[in-house]
């Protein structure tokens, strides 16, 4: 046979921004073959019929902590079922390249609400490589779902470097062998074809274990200098930096501008920040930040974009097991014990109690969570009384403070207590105005962390339905071809990936996506058990109809909700991506093998 599978008469988005053409895309080898109307499709193995469904490139997942399920479970079905081809991973200074597994553990678990045991034992078990390149090796040799691409994390480098305890130590910096290693670790990633680096400055994040437990995740802990080095490198090579800044003092947000400028005398620094919302505790911050840096980077030659999810931020907690709690000390302080009954204990100290109300009531001090338990609906619980009523609804029927009520729950009833909030993208034309604004990459979905807190595993999905609808309200956001571009090549081709296009000769990763699906299931949370994690129900959407195939590498991986046999645990589909991976010559020949 010529090809080995027709899509047939589907609308066919290239990942170029493009309109839509109605065609047959004809795949041979893993790559497209040929994209035209009536081609022959006896010649082809198979035939899928894609008659009113939109064919678009896989899309792209910026933002992941897939760092430990891909050892574990590499499909990673969760979103390979919603169309996503391509993940990064090795974000927030994260990473499990360099450091050993227990230190890997520690640093990795308590900021993305992972099991610590299930962080530790998947690392024991699978991690075989000391550099870089022995990542990107075993990575790609893994029974890959999706494609991977990788940062080197900075926490990740300085733990392997200086030690755990000296790597979250304020008093310690590193001595100069320490970072000329660190830096040649640096050089070795991009060597290998990482994407660059990420480093993370909001001190919120915390190390979790029992050795150096709440201190600060090791990454901030440097100097401004220790991070300008890496830059350098990173500028000279045109990768990129992903990091946050510090929330608390929004100050050195201005440093990441002036680091990635160019003031007309140097290559800019590309650099992608988290995160663009539009939060409830501060409803003009995301229009200034997204506004500011549009500006910043056409004035002064700057390369910088946010990252933002495109749906409402809404977030789940079993009893105090939710991250914003980290932005204030008492949240901090009861995050800090693992026990529910040391817990317990300190949730009826009177002077506890009065510590939380304060910094609760405080109103003007740097945050994410709005905190109102008014604005929080308990949605599980032994004591059905209180399902579906807000907290602040409770304590308002008992005469008491909200807080007292909330930590009354707590003592009674510990992780049962399940409550959700929604503290950003809660209003409709802000979080389209973020959608489309140029300063935005769409993504920062965490796929893989905060298992039981939140699920954005389908966000393309989200950005597809919004533009959808908008059309179909006489308003357009922008072109279908244009909310395609956005998850797909946009960012594909931002961070130099090969990935996020629908042209002949293309690695053919494929989303088949049935328009009459994107409705409103794509909002329905269920839960699923997490792979190599017994008992552990993870939050997951489940929108089957939305998505009616995935390919990846020419391969039929899911269709019509079911994923294929032996799908991530035999064959591999995807691979590990270099960043800046020359494709053209590949293009012209498999172009000149089709023609």
């Amino acid at each position: 046979m010529r090809y080995d599978l027709i899509l047939a008469g589907g609308t066919v988005f290239d990942g170029d921004g493009g309109e839509p053409v109605v065609a047959d895309v004809a795949i041979a080898g893993g790559h497209v073959a040929a994209i035209g109307p009536n081609l022959p499709r006896a010649e082809a193995a198979r035939v899928i019929d894609a008659a009113g469904k939109w064919v678009t490139p896989g899309f792209v997942d910026n933002h992941t902590h897939y760092d430990a399920e891909l050892l574990a479970a590499p499909g990673l079905a969760e979103s390979v079922r919603h169309g996503v081809t391509t993940v990064n991973v090795g974000s927030c200074s994260l990473g499990t390249v360099l450091s050993d597994p227990e230190d890997a553990a520690d640093v990795f678990s308590r900021v993305e609400a992972l099991p610590r045991p299930f962080v530790l034992e998947t690392l024991k078990r699978h991690k075989t490589w000391s550099t870089p390149a022995g990542y990107a090796a075993a990575v790609d040799a893994l029974p890959l779902g999706p494609n991977v691409a990788c940062y080197l994390g900075h926490s990740d480098l300085r733990v392997a470097t200086m030690g755990l305890g000296p790597a979250t130590d304020a008093k310690v910096r590193p001595t100069a062998a320490q970072m000329k290693a660190m830096e040649r670790h640096l050089e070795d990633a991009l060597d290998a074809g990482f994407l660059g680096f990420s480093s993370m400055t909001n001190p919120w994040d915390k190390v979790g274990g029992d050795r150096f437990r709440s201190r600060r995740l090791p990454s901030t802990y440097a100097t401004w200098g220790e991070y300008r080095r890496f830059h350098a490198i990173l500028r000279r090579r045109d990768r990129i930096l992903q990091s946050a800044p510090n929330i608390t003092t929004k100050v050195n947000a201005v440093l990441f501008l002036a680091e990635s400028a160019s003031f007309g005398v140097r290559k800019p620094l590309k650099t992608t920040l988290i995160t663009a919302a539009d939060t409830k505790a501060n409803p003009t911050l995301a229009r200034t930040v997204t506004d500011g840096v549009h500006l910043w980077n056409r004035m002064f030659g700057a390369n910088v974009r946010w990252q933002s999810v495109p749906m409402p931020f809404e977030v789940y907690a079993d009893g105090v097991d939710l991250v914003v709690f980290e932005e204030f000390g008492a949240g901090e302080q009861a995050l800090h014990l693992q026990q529910h009954l040391e817990r317990a204990e300190l949730f009826a100290d009177p002077a506890y109690r009065a510590r939380f109300k304060k910094e609760y009531a405080r109103r003007f001090a740097p945050r994410v969570w709005h905190r109102d338990f008014h604005d929080a609906e308990i949605v599980g619980c032994p004591d059905a009384s209180v399902v579906g009523r807000t907290v602040g609804a409770v304590a308002d029927a008992r005469g008491q403070h909200p807080v007292d009520t909330f930590l009354d729950l707590v003592i009674e009833h510990g992780t049962d207590l399940r409550w959700r909030t929604t503290i950003a993208n809660h209003r409709d034309a802000p979080l389209e105005r973020l959608v489309a604004h140029p300063s935005v990459h769409v993504g920062f979905a965490d796929s893989g962390a905060h298992l039981r807190n939140m699920a954005f595993y389908n966000f393309p999905l989200h950005v597809l339905r919004m533009v959808k609808r908008s059309i179909e309200r006489g308003a357009p956001l922008m072109t279908l071809g244009r909310a395609v571009h956005r998850v797909t090549g946009e960012q594909a081709d931002w961070y130099g990936l090969d990935a996020g296009h629908l042209r002949v000769g293309d690695r053919a990763d494929v989303a088949v996506i049935d328009p009459d699906g994107l409705d409103d299931s794509l909002d329905a949370y269920h839960e699923a058990p997490m792979p190599g994690v017994d008992g552990l129900m993870r939050m997951v959407r489940r929108n089957d109809r939305a998505v009616a195939a995935t390919l990846i590498g020419g391969d039929v991986v899911y269709e019509a909700g079911r994923f294929v046999d032996g799908f991530g645990a035999d064959a591999g589909h995807g691979r590990f991506l270099p960043a800046g991976e020359r494709v053209a010559a590949r293009h012209a020949a498999a172009r000149t093998a089709a023609a």
